[in-house]
């Protein structure tokens, strides 16, 4: 296991905080829903503890790290039915182990660009207006690894 399992000396946002509305939670990690009303059902899997890189981890905690993405994403692409999902791990701004689980529609603002480049149009809302409540049940239904 790497040295950065250990708490960086600099304060870290997902340490001290949910990072967003809590879906699930279990011991390795949690499921949150990011408030970004061009992106609904927009979540993030964060790890519990603070490491930098999946490399840091077990192999058993990898391994059930990804279970649990993997379960977000299809409970994502069930409730949400969009053209793709896109799945990805930075940390650049943020160094604590997290994916973002991001359902992306042809019609949002920066298809089919990254959500984080330059706005292409406007975007439109999404149609269904029961989303959060149908994501937090899927999401809820996930078992715990």
């Amino acid at each position: 296991m790497a040295e950065s399992s250990a708490c960086c000396s600099e304060p870290c946002e997902l340490c001290e905080g949910d990072g967003g509305e809590v879906l699930w939670k279990n011991q390795l990690c949690r499921i949150v829903l990011v408030e970004d009303p061009h992106y609904p059902g927009f979540c993030r899997v964060i790890l519990n503890h603070h490491v930098r890189e999946m490399t840091d981890l077990s192999p058993e905690e990898a391994c059930s790290l990804m279970k649990v993405v993997f379960s977000v994403e299809k409970a994502v692409r069930e409730v949400m039915n969009p053209f793709k999902i896109n799945l990805a791990s930075f940390g650049n701004m943020t160094p604590h182990l997290h994916w973002h689980v991001i359902p992306r529609f042809s019609e949002d603002r920066h298809f089919p660009n990254p959500v984080w480049g330059a706005v292409e149009r406007e975007g439109l809302q999404y149609r269904d207006p029961s989303w959060r409540e149908k994501l937090k049940a899927a999401v809820s239904k996930i078992a715990s690894f």
